[in-house]
């Protein structure tokens, strides 16, 4: 694991049509689902950086346990990926303060405290899953990317607003700038989606799982077509669109920058 941590370049990619690797931009890093990493070994913090940024997420990292807990409290991340060993405040402790906190995050323990009890340890602590060290970073992916693909809990909300777009989820109503959008039952699926993630890219296999409940790629434009109908019903007649293409990365709904 050492060896192939010291080879892991610290550049982040994003992958084009062609299949050709290039650069992750800071627009797409502004709109990509953001992972908080703590972990106070520096070369698996860089290789699993590294990877994250090449798979198109954002990550920030933390070495300390206490910082973490500010970041947590204070930002908005998709998924915190955490270690047990810290300096500052251990793993365990951060998150069963995250939880009576209220923040609740997704959180994965990536540790090498392994054993059955102490997986069931962390958790009962608040924990959403739970990888022992030493990790293939393919099966780490995939966790994560299973935590990004729950939906998002909406406690108690009966509206959604994104700018003058508002969703009323009880009467079923949409209306932007106070004119009635008339969707049908799908479109409708498919904007609560995006307003429930506003600011956050949702990636064509997200939206296939959550609002088609489609777990593997059916190889059709579905997503597409329903991205370009929803486009001309809340966008096309008003001034500022709200529903943006993020390059090789997927779609985000957001207020006018």
């Amino acid at each position: 694991m050492a060896a192939r941590l010291k080879n892991r370049a610290m550049k982040s990619y994003s992958q084009d049509k062609s299949g050709d690797r290039r650069p992750i931009s800071s627009r797409e890093r502004e709109f990509a689902m953001r992972i908080l990493l703590v972990e106070d070994d520096h070369q698996t913090a860089d290789y699993i950086r590294s990877g994250f940024l090449q798979s198109g997420l954002a990550c920030d990292h933390v070495e300390d346990g206490r910082e973490a807990m500010l970041r947590a409290a204070d930002e908005e991340f998709d998924v915190a990926v955490v270690d047990r060993m810290l300096p500052g405040l251990d793993g365990l402790s951060l998150v069963k303060s995250l939880r009576a906190a209220g923040v609740s995050t997704p959180v994965l323990f990536l540790t090498s405290i392994g054993g059955v009890d102490d997986r069931v340890e962390g958790l009962e602590a608040g924990g959403d899953d739970y990888l022992v060290k030493p990790f293939a970073f393919s099966e780490l992916l995939a966790r994560v990317n299973a935590l990004l693909r729950r939906p998002a809990a909406i406690a108690e909300k009966s509206r959604l607003h994104v700018h003058d777009l508002e969703m009323d989820l009880i009467r079923r109503r949409v209306t932007r700038a106070g004119q009635d959008i008339d969707l049908q039952p799908k479109e409708f699926t498919l904007l609560e989606t995006l307003m429930e993630h506003e600011g956050r890219v949702l990636t064509k296999t997200m939206l296939l799982e959550r609002v088609w409940n489609f777990h593997f790629d059916p190889k059709t434009s579905v997503v597409e077509t329903h991205i370009s109908r929803l486009r001309s019903k809340i966008d096309k007649p008003f001034d500022a669109p709200l529903l943006h293409t993020v390059r090789n990365l997927g779609y985000s709904l957001h207020a006018p920058r």
